[in-house]
């Protein structure tokens, strides 16, 4: 009987133990489970600063220009401003992104931002639609990285706008709002292009006014004088018309010429040299 009840004991607290080890295993894989990002992370940080330890040991490879990127950069923005308009050009200057009119209707817009997604929405009501991820990368070798210079970035998403804005919107991946690019960011941003707009219209429609001032005095100008040619040449105008009627009341009118009492064809009489209203059909 003790023997039997002595393996009773050692049989249960060999399934205790048993019990108690798989417990704690699947307690470790949850933990590990729940920390894998932040292990994977920490994982990444390390690789990245061992990457940089060792470049840092070593020395620069031939041929490398530290400046490359920055000249790169200012052959984008210098070939950007050549194919866009003096607008979009000044809009990118100033503000650092795009703004494109949508080609079924102009009812939509996008804005391009450098090395992001393009962005759609509506500039009636400022109401933000979808993120459309492209991307473009740069193929060239020796060395470099595949990403292109911002103004090129944003000069290639314009130019696929312009050329198949349907293909490039089913090509690319579709996002709500939000996901790459902060809402609260893009609406300052529109309310900094609808001021950088106003502050632009201003002075144009200054400029464009005074211009139209400007040509109204010179056609007065014009009108005056060939009125006083025509009263010194002896031209009558009547009805918007010139008759040049001569000493014996003759008109002469695109190399026609009636006599005195006639009508033309507008429907003028001539009386005595002078020119009078008159109907065609009475003359008639």
């Amino acid at each position: 009987m003790a023997g039997r009840r002595r393996r009773a004991r050692g049989s249960a607290a060999e399934d205790m133990l048993i019990g108690l080890a798989t417990g704690a295993l699947v307690l470790a894989v949850l933990v590990c489970e729940l920390n894998r990002p932040k292990l994977a992370a920490a994982t990444s940080r390390l690789r990245v600063r061992w990457t940089a330890h060792r470049a840092a040991g070593s020395p620069a490879p031939v041929g490398f220009d530290p400046g490359r990127e920055r000249r790169a950069e200012l052959r984008a923005r210098a070939l950007l401003s050549s194919c866009v308009n003096a607008d979009e050009w000044a809009m990118y200057r100033d503000l650092g992104f795009l703004r494109v009119w949508g080609r079924a209707g102009g009812h939509y817009a996008y804005l391009i931002y450098p090395h992001k997604p393009l962005l759609a929405y509506i500039p009636s009501t400022g109401a933000l639609l979808n993120e459309y991820c492209v991307a473009f990368p740069d193929r060239s070798r020796p060395y470099g990285s595949t990403r292109l210079p911002d103004s090129d970035d944003v000069l290639a998403k314009w130019m696929a706008l312009q050329a198949d804005e349907r293909g490039l919107i089913a090509d690319a991946n579709m996002h709500l709002p939000g996901r790459q690019l902060d809402p609260q960011r893009v609406r300052r941003d529109l309310q900094r292009l609808a001021r950088w707009e106003r502050e632009r219209v201003g002075p144009r429609a200054e400029t464009v006014s005074e211009r139209a001032r400007e040509r109204a005095r010179a056609k007065l100008d014009i009108s005056v004088r060939r009125r006083a040619h025509a009263r010194s040449s002896g031209v009558v105008a009547h009805g918007g018309l010139a008759r040049a009627v001569d000493r014996s009341g003759a008109v002469e009118r695109s190399g026609v010429v009636e006599r005195s009492g006639g009508v033309d064809r507008s429907g003028l009489a001539i009386v005595n040299g002078s020119d009078v209203a008159a109907d065609s059909a009475r003359a008639a």
